[in-house]
């Protein structure tokens, strides 16, 4: 689970914000991925991505990710992920250390970090280069990152 303290990166993140600057994102819940990560206080109370001006904070439960906007280079829609590989808690890809945080099968945005992230792991011995998150709205959340920094 990742904690509170942030990074060198999170450092660069300014936390105020003006509301009407920031775009928030609900994760796509389907009925049998809720019931699995319900156990790891995963629900659509306790997960949202944010953009503001100059970051990305994703909280899916009790783990979460912050980086500055301009650490996020690529995003593309992506899905048909298998259950018993991205249901329940945040899960590591073996193949490339990315992190999913997957609330249904079907659909996510898939992000590429210039610099890996944090979020998964608290001591940060574990960064990810990648982050699959299924928002309801993928292709909103691609434009609202706006990548042509």
């Amino acid at each position: 689970m990742a904690s509170d303290a942030p990074d060198a990166d999170e450092a660069m993140v300014e936390p105020d914000r003006p509301t009407g600057l920031v775009r928030e994102f609900d994760f796509a819940f389907s009925p049998a991925y809720a019931k699995a990560a319900r156990p790891f206080g995963i629900s659509a109370a306790t997960t949202s991505v944010e953009v503001g001006p100059r970051w990305l904070y994703v909280r899916y439960g009790p783990w979460k990710l912050l980086t500055p906007r301009t650490n996020v280079i690529a995003a593309h829609v992506t899905g048909d992920f298998k259950f018993v590989k991205t249901a329940g808690p945040p899960h590591l890809s073996l193949s490339d250390r990315g992190v999913s945080m997957t609330s249904n099968g079907d659909r996510a945005l898939c992000l590429e970090f210039a610099r890996p992230v944090i979020a998964i792991d608290t001591t940060g011995s574990i960064r990810h280069p990648g982050a699959t998150l299924s928002v309801s709205d993928p292709e909103g959340l691609a434009a609202a990152l706006d990548l042509d920094h």
